[in-house]
This record gives structure tokens, C-alpha cells and sequence, in this order.
């Protein structure tokens, strides 16, 4: 428990103590028993600054990790820090339940972990960013195509799916694409004051992602029906789904946070991929490819063209395969479950979408 748990924790008590004060009136009684507690305890389960010698003597006599070359761990952990490598990366070499590491878990290992999660982030990005600008470019078309090329068209709020779920999302939408309009960008700039108008298939290459997401679930529906059918037989509910979950690994992928395990709260709908793959059920809900990395394969399978997808696998395949010879105290069915792939994942590309 770390101290900012302790500290929420005592605050409740003492207040709690407060309410119920003695008959006799004034402070409760014990009240500055809970302050000392207080104190002593911030103070004992604070984090202290380590050296890197410390963390490496940590790493071998407390947690029991075997360090084969000690500079070139130390090289390593000034490079990439302790917290974001091993607080990253621990709980594959743990036992289980524990807060113990497997025996013989060696250092290099953690690190080979950690450089697969970064291969996989460029590997994922690459293709997640081909996405997004064929996404930019099929929205601002059918838009404009509809309403044209003048910017109060695409700042117009009856120019959109005003259904009462969507009506906030449309107001903040928006206001972001007002916002984007007076930006600083060079062609924002040259397009505002050479022209007084700056169409949409402009505007789009300074929104984000996320942006481009919620501009398709609130576009009307026979726009949305027509990037749809850009990619066989996803229909727009579906569509959105995959966007609002691509959107989230996507800043995973940027902000070089962990992704191999990242789950997001959005999830995809069930596809016929699902079905196909004969993957488990939970209940009502498919155990894998939902809201985990695999849920971005199976995305990834309906939106890139077939030869960009075999391509993307062969990378993943190779990854994968690179990992499970480097990464001795993690098994390949176990690396498959972190990152929510099924045992049959490479059948991905056997099955017509």
C-alpha cells in the first residue's frame, strides 16, 4: 500500500473521530493519537531516493535478480530509470500471488521484456497511423462532399447526427475544430488569411485521433455508411467501436506507456472475426480481442488493406518468437495471455472478413 493510500485512509478515521465527539464536549478523545499515526506513518512508508548502486543492490538482495554485468545495468537504469523498467515490467516474473520473483530471474530478461513492449509500440503505431490518416481523409471527404468545402459547414451543428447521445459530443466537437481554425500551423495560417476559408481536408491534419473518432460517431448516418463501405462489412456502430478503441491504444503507443497488457475500458463489439477464430466466451462476451492488444489485431485485420496486414503480422510473428527465446521465466502460452491473444491467434489472416 503506498503512502497516499495510508494518508486517504487516516484523513477518513479521523473524521470519522470528529463527528463523535465526548459527552462532555471539546475534542474527541484520541484525536492526536491519529495525527502521530499519521506522521509515523508517512514517514515509514515513504519512497527514498536510491542511487543507482542502492537499486542495484535492491534488485540483487531483496528481490533476488540475477545481475550477470552490473555496469551495464547501471548504464541501463540510467537510461530508462528503475521505476518505468522494473515497476513496468515485474509481474510476469513474479510468483503468481506473490510479491515475490520466480527463482534465477535474471535482469536481462526484464529487460527483454521491456524492449519487446517498445518494439511492439513502433510496430503498433506504424499501422495505427496508417489508419488514422485514411480515416482523416475518408471523413473530410464525404463530408465535404455533402456539405461542401466551406469551413461554417463543418461548424454547423445541424450539419451533424443531432441525436440527444450525441448532441454534447457534437457541441465539444465543435468547439474543437473553432479552435483548430485559428491554430498557428503554417497551412492553417496560410489557408486563414489567403483565403478567409479553410476546408475540412485541411483542418483534419491538425486533429487528433481521438477527434477523428468522435467526429464519426456523430456524423450523419449515410456518411458514416459510406466510409464504412470502404471496408467490407463493417457496419457504423461497429466502426465506431474500433475507432474509440484504437484511439486509446494509440496514445498508449505515443506516450510510451506499457501496451503488451494494456486493456481499456472500450471494447469492441462482437464480430464475426470473433466467431471465426472460435475464440472462448465469457458469459456473453468473447475472452480475447476485446479490449486488449488483440482487439487492436483484430481492428487492424478489418481496416488495412490485406497486403499491409500480412505484412503487420509477419512483424508480430517475429517479435513474439524473438521474445519467448530471450525471456527464459515466461512462458509463450503466458505472454500470449497477457497480451490477450488466443492460443489460435495466427489464424487472423485464414478467414475472409
Amino acid at each position: 500500500m503506498t503512502f497516499t493510500k495510508y494518508f486517504a485512509i487516516i484523513r477518513v478515521v479521523i473524521v470519522s473521530q470528529k463527528l463523535a465527539k465526548p459527552v462532555t464536549g471539546g475534542e474527541p478523545v484520541g484525536l492526536s493519537l491519529f495525527y502521530i499515526k499519521e506522521i509515523l506513518m508517512a514517514t515509514t512508508h515513504h519512497k527514498s531516493f536510491a542511487t543507482v548502486e542502492d537499486q542495484i543492490s535492491i534488485l540483487k538482495n531483496e528481490k533476488g535478480i540475477v545481475i550477470s554485468d552490473e555496469d551495464r545495468a547501471k548504464e541501463i537504469l540510467r537510461r530508462v530509470g528503475y521505476f518505468p523498467l522494473i515497476s513496468g515490467y515485474k509481474h510476469p516474473f513474479r510468483i503468481p500471488l506473490t510479491k515475490t520473483y520466480k527463482n534465477g530471474v535474471t535482469f536481462d530478461e526484464i529487460v527483454g521484456l521491456y524492449r519487446f513492449d517498445v518494439d511492439m509500440r513502433e510496430l503498433v503505431f506504424r499501422y495505427l497511423l496508417q489508419v488514422e490518416r485514411h480515416m482523416r481523409n475518408l471523413i473530410s471527404y464525404y463530408f465535404s462532399e455533402v456539405h461542401g468545402e466551406q469551413q461554417t459547414e463543418y461548424l454547423d451543428i445541424n450539419n451533424y447526427n443531432n441525436s440527444s447521445r450525441n448532441r454534447r459530443d457534437i457541441s465539444r466537437l465543435v468547439s474543437t475544430l473553432s479552435y483548430a481554425c485559428n491554430s498557428s500551423y503554417d497551412y492553417i495560417e496560410y489557408y486563414r488569411t489567403t483565403y478567409g476559408n479553410i476546408p475540412l481536408w485541411v483542418l483534419v491534419n491538425v486533429l487528433t485521433f481521438g477527434n477523428i473518432s468522435k467526429m464519426f460517431k456523430v456524423s450523419e448516418q449515410g456518411i458514416q455508411s459510406k466510409v464504412c463501405q470502404n471496408f467490407g462489412t463493417i457496419n457504423p456502430h461497429q466502426m465506431e467501436c474500433i475507432l474509440s478503441v484504437l484511439t486509446k491504444f494509440r496514445n498508449v503507443c505515443a506516450h510510451g506507456e506499457r501496451l503488451f497488457s494494456y486493456r481499456t475500458v472500450d471494447t469492441l463489439t462482437n464480430l464475426p472475426l470473433h466467431r471465426k477464430l472460435n475464440i472462448p466466451m465469457n458469459g456473453s462476451q468473447y475472452a480475447c480481442g476485446k479490449n486488449d492488444l488483440f482487439a487492436v489485431v483484430i481492428s487492424l485485420r478489418y481496416l488495412l488493406p490485406p497486403k499491409d496486414f500480412r505484412t503487420f503480422k509477419k512483424k508480430l510473428l517475429k517479435l513474439i518468437e524473438n521474445a519467448n527465446k530471450e525471456i527464459n521465466h515466461i512462458s509463450e502460452q503466458d505472454l500470449l495471455k497477457y497480451m490477450g491473444f488466443p492460443n489460435n491467434w495466427k489464424d487472423v489472416t485464414r478467414y475472409k472478413i
